[in-house]
């Protein structure tokens, strides 16, 4: 019998509900210790703007935070003390703590943002805690669930779970995050592994919950002055998420599933054939065995049906596609595998102390366990051997684990918890491994690991997540931007769909199927993947949805010096690549609701068509100007406008002063190349200022940030207004920083969307460029200006090397 370390029954009289009293405290770098009549409480300053708050009951063995991203940032502390209370400050975050009973509330300059209302509690079976709600606090969280983006009045379960075919409404999905935004600018973690439950506000109002059946009594409080801010200032706790590959921004093929290699090597010949971009194709279960049940845990080549895989990755390579395959934690007992995972000690145990056992969809299996370092040494040779064969990136499935025995006995660095205990880290930790194992095989590329479960943090481990088995079906397709939404403001921001919908579907529907792809082309990740009696991918289908969908996905690789500017945002300050639209005016909390269109990066919003045979739709605008990305008509914002929709046509807005940089579109990033770039300016009265960085680097090194090897392009734009004279534009470009096969110099076409007027001249630097009023002429010249006044744009090209400024008269 295996000795329990982590016991649950304990709690049942080491803290009261009442809280416990004050009996000292003591300082010791950046940790308040606070010594109780029930235990010790600490708070960690993690950051300038973040606490930790560590409440352990005396005897009780605690369980490792997998939230926090390493040790705490240096940041300076003051303490002072009333015979009634303590006060800890941090630059950006205060705790004001009541000494009988203990109590702690958090204040960032003089605004309350939080107070617990209970502290630790424990009821029965059940240990977590109790925070006051605020009137007319919004809150945002929970990860993936489809309750609407404000969750306030909402009980969910804390048990990542799969939800297969889910439509318009979901409690309990792949992927939970026992986590909250407030509109209130705090964002609180619950530092703790183990099922439970979150109620905010649904059981009483005024009362946020958070309780689990053990795992670790923390929680972890984020300040910010701002959402963007709040985000940062998470990520900074919890960890950044590594630039992906840039391949990874490109195009996939994937389905359920290729039976064989002919059939991917006949795919990829097809996308080729019929002008697709692709970058990568992604071979599910049927790579390791015929059929779908009986072989999960081989995770070795099929012989029969991939005869040669090697040479099979090697060509597709050569052709600019990179390899994907599936992995799952789950060794069935009638896989060639079994044996040796269960002398190599890498499976759970039961209470007994012997391989635990359990029967599934798949088969009679037993699960991995990725806390335990010989497990993952021996799930690592699989790895190992697999990217020697030249596998580019791995998908893991199933990690919720999606069947996980409660009494299931884990080991934890000498310790040991239940599967109950550890469930929801299950995911995070098998990204963990995979991610720190591809570190050491290959430390000067970037890891590709998309997965469908975690924890808060796991964006540190590149996990690219997925919304899990959806319905391949309008209703499946509505909910996905607030899905996409929800995680990528806490750090997760590559959430992404099966594009086009995974489940069921018994008849093709082109209109929805365009219109999922097109929403596809403004996510974080282009990969339609599906049950194949209809086929996924966009080549196997004909006429206009081919047609329409070829020039999307070039529109994708167009857009890529763009998309892969948000990518590094996205890791230098945690800022999501899909942003929600409250960020426009944090003072309308009724935007907070807003859950149908979204911005992607800065300059452009996007309003996806979510049901069938729409003649028009209503979108909201922001303040300021926005122009159709289409046709250039401009729209006054601050209001919601009607529009008509067009299946050729998904709505998407420019905003008035943005500046997006593009390039010529290619087959595969293989050959993506920045020495020409189209600017595009969307000039307009109400923006006079305005600037756009874009950052570039190989797109291959991992450490590119950190030893500074990128460049970055800024692009500021002033524009003047002059009743006697007309408008001029004064467009200055600078580059800054270098890295290994950068180019020295670009050529760039310059479009000035908006432009009212004929123009007298245009200077680059001292040098006048000549006007060209022909246009096949202009489109073969080298340098010049054209003005199209039909359209109202100026087309300006020219050379560029270093910093220099473009003027128009």
């Amino acid at each position: 019998m295996i000795k329990r370390v982590v016991g649950i029954s304990l709690l049942l009289w080491v803290f009261s509900a009442t809280g416990s009293e004050y009996l000292s405290h003591e300082l010791n770098g950046q940790v308040l210790q606070i010594n109780t009549d029930e235990g010790l409480v600490e708070i960690t300053a993690l950051a300038n703007d973040s606490f930790e708050v560590f409440y352990q009951p005396s005897g009780i063995e605690q369980l490792p935070s997998f939230a926090i991203d390493g040790v705490a940032k240096k940041t300076e502390l003051g303490i002072s003390e009333k015979p009634a209370s303590l006060t800890l400050s941090a630059p950006g975050i205060r705790a004001e703590i009541d000494k009988s009973p203990l109590r702690i509330r958090y204040f960032r300059g003089d605004n309350l943002l939080l107070a617990e209302q209970q502290g630790l509690f424990v009821e029965e079976d059940k240990r977590g805690f109790s925070f006051a709600l605020q009137e007319n606090e919004k809150l945002l969280g929970g990860g993936e669930r489809i309750l609407g983006m404000d969750r306030r009045g909402h009980r969910f379960p804390l048990y990542n779970k799969a939800h297969y075919g889910y439509t318009t409404e979901s409690n309990q999905m792949y992927f939970g995050l026992p986590a909250v935004m407030s509109s209130n600018k705090y964002v609180l973690i619950f530092d703790n592994s183990a099922r439970g439950e979150m109620d905010l506000g649904a059981t009483n109002t005024d009362e946020m919950r958070f309780e689990a059946v053990g795992g670790r009594t923390s929680y972890i409080v984020v300040a910010g002055d701002s959402y963007p801010s709040l985000i940062e200032h998470y990520v900074t706790v919890t960890g950044k998420q590594p630039l992906p590959p840039r391949w990874a921004l490109g195009s996939f093929a994937s389905r359920f599933g290729y039976r064989s290699e002919q059939e991917v090597r006949d795919t990829v010949k097809l996308y080729q054939e019929s002008g697709f971009p692709l970058d990568a194709i992604v071979l599910d279960l049927y790579w390791f065995g015929a059929d779908i049940k009986g072989h999960m845990g081989n995770l070795s080549w099929d012989e029969k049906t991939f005869p040669t895989p090697v040479n099979m990755i090697s060509d597709l390579r050569k052709e600019g596609v990179k390899t994907i395959l599936i992995t799952e934690p789950f060794v069935l007992s009638s896989s060639k595998k079994w044996q040796d995972a269960v002398s190599s000690n890498a499976l759970v145990k039961n209470p007994e102390g012997k391989p635990y056992q359990f029967d599934f969809y798949f088969g009679n299996t037993g699960l991995i366990d990725v806390f335990d370092n010989d497990a993952r040494d021996w799930f690592n040779q699989t790895y190992s051997a697999l990217f020697n064969q030249g596998v580019a990136g791995w998908w893991g499935d199933l990690g919720e684990p999606e069947v996980h025995p409660s009494d299931a006995v884990h080991s934890l660095n000498g310790m040991t918890a239940t599967g109950d205990e550890v469930h929801n880290a299950y995911g995070h930790k098998w990204a963990e491994q995979v991610f720190q194992h591809q570190q050491h095989l290959a430390p000067n590329k970037r890891p590709f690991i998309m997965m469908r479960s975690g924890f808060v943090g796991s964006q540190r481990y590149g996990m690219i997540p997925w919304t899990g088995d959806v319905s391949r079906s309008w209703d499946g397709l509505k909910p996905q931007v607030e899905l996409s939404l929800q995680m990528g403001l806490f750090g997760l921001g590559y959430t992404h769909s099966d594009l086009g919908g995974f489940a069921g579907g018994e008849v093709f529907d082109p209109q929805m199927y365009i219109r999922w792809l097109q929403y596809g082309i403004f996510q974080p990740v282009f990969r339609p993947h599906a049950q194949d009696n209809i086929a996924p991918e966009p080549v196997f289908h004909k006429g206009k949805t081919k047609d329409i969908l070829r020039t999307y996905v070039e529109l994708r690789y167009a857009m890529l010096p763009y998309n892969y500017s948000l990518a590094f945002e996205n890791s230098l300050t945690g800022m999501p690549l899909m942003r929600p639209m409250f960020f426009e005016d944090e003072t309308d909390l009724s935007l907070i609701d807003e859950k149908d269109q979204y911005l992607w990066g800065d300059a452009l919003l996007v309003k996806p068509i979510t049901q069938a045979n729409q003649k028009e739709v209503s979108v909201k605008l922001p303040k300021g100007a926005w122009f159709n990305f289409w046709s250039d008509e401009r729209y006054e914002g601050g209001k919601t406008i009607t529009v008509p929709t067009d299946i050729k046509l998904l709505p998407v807005f420019a905003r008035g002063g943005a500046i997006i940089p593009m390039t010529i579109p290619v087959l595969s990033t293989d050959n993506y190349s920045t020495k020409s770039l189209d600017l595009h300016y969307y000039a307009d009265k109400s923006a006079e200022h305005s600037t756009a960085t874009m950052y570039n680097d190989d797109g291959k090194n991992p450490h590119s940030i950190r030893d500074g090897a990128f460049e970055t392009l800024t692009f500021n734009a002033e524009r003047k207004t002059d009743e006697s004279q007309g408008d001029s534009l004064t467009l200055t470009l600078q580059r800054n920083g270098s890295y290994k096969g950068m180019p020295s110099s670009r050529m760039i076409s310059l479009w000035v969307h908006n432009w009212p007027q004929d123009i007298t001249k245009v200077m680059v630097g001292e040098k006048q460029l000549p006007n060209i009023a022909d246009k096949t002429e202009f489109l073969n010249a080298n340098q010049g200006t054209r003005w199209d006044s039909d359209n109202k744009t100026l087309e300006i090209k020219f050379s560029w090397k270093d910093t220099t400024s473009v003027t128009v008269f």
